[in-house]
This record gives structure tokens, sequence and C-alpha cells, in this order.
């Protein structure tokens, strides 16, 4: 599976502000809102489902990057978007270092395994150092969709 399957190019973020973990979910479902992916009376309870899981444990995987995400029924298909939040954020990182890469995934609540491989998928992708640097140093929302839906080489 491969991120341009199901991210939303719309959607894309490459100047994220935000103060808190919260903040930042909130901006990139609100992304997703305003592209027209979710529903605005769906996305608080996204929001919150985004928010149960980050209180099992930080979805920050180190490296600057963090892959926030939930199951939910209001989606019919596996949606996401990416952030760049060019000064870093704190995200309660495993590495204790601010995240500059965020990656939402929302799935289907009925499809585990969807949400699984883009899981794997992602931190796949998140693990070169390169195209982490590369995304973080995009100037631009195209240059970032770009790099993200294959168009341009990491």
């Amino acid at each position: 599976m491969r991120l341009s399957e199901f991210l939303v190019e719309g959607a894309l973020i490459h100047d994220l502000k935000a103060a808190s973990k919260e903040d930042a979910i909130r901006a990139l479902v609100g992304k997703l809102v305003e592209v027209g992916r979710v529903l605005e009376k769906d996305a608080e309870d996204i929001s919150r489902a985004i928010m149960k899981r980050e209180s099992l444990g930080s979805t920050a995987i180190g490296g600057g990057v963090a892959i926030p995400h939930a199951r939910h029924v209001s989606v019919q298909s596996l949606i996401g978007t990416v952030a760049v939040c060019p000064g870093g954020m704190p995200f309660e990182s495993k590495d204790g270092k601010p995240v500059y890469v965020l990656v939402l995934i929302i799935s289907p609540h009925d499809r585990p395994g969807d949400h699984l491989r883009a899981l794997e998928n992602v931190s796949s992708a998140l693990r070169d150092t390169k195209f982490v640097e590369l995304l973080r140093n995009s100037e631009e929302q195209n240059q970032l969709a770009r790099l993200l839906l294959g168009t341009e080489s990491p």
C-alpha cells in the first residue's frame, strides 16, 4: 500500500503551527473537513478517538516523526494527511525530541487490516532519514505533495 493510495493531497499542511499535540491533531482533522473528506459533525469525535489512542502511548516514533491514528465509523475508506511543523513541537516522543512531521491516519472501523498496512507503510517510509529531512525542508504545499505522492524522488 503506497502513501498515494490514502493521502488526501488537498489536506497536506507544509507549515503547521500548533502549540500542543491536541492542537496539531485538531488542525489535521480540520483540514480533512475543509477538503470534504470528513464531515464537520464528526470532526470532534474523530479528534477525541485519536487523542484516546494517544493516551495509550505517544505515536511519536522518534526521529522527529509522529503517526497519530484511529479507526472511526464515520469514514468509508482509509484516509490520511501530513503536516510539517517547521519549528517542531512537543509530542511526548520516545526520544524526547520535538516532532516535525506528522502523518495522520483514519481508517474505517471495520477494516483493521487496512489500518495496520497503512501504519506499516508510513513507518517504513519515515525510517528514511533523508526522506524525512526532505519533508521537513519542503517550502510549499506543492513540493510536499510531490514528495509524498511519488512524483519527486526522496
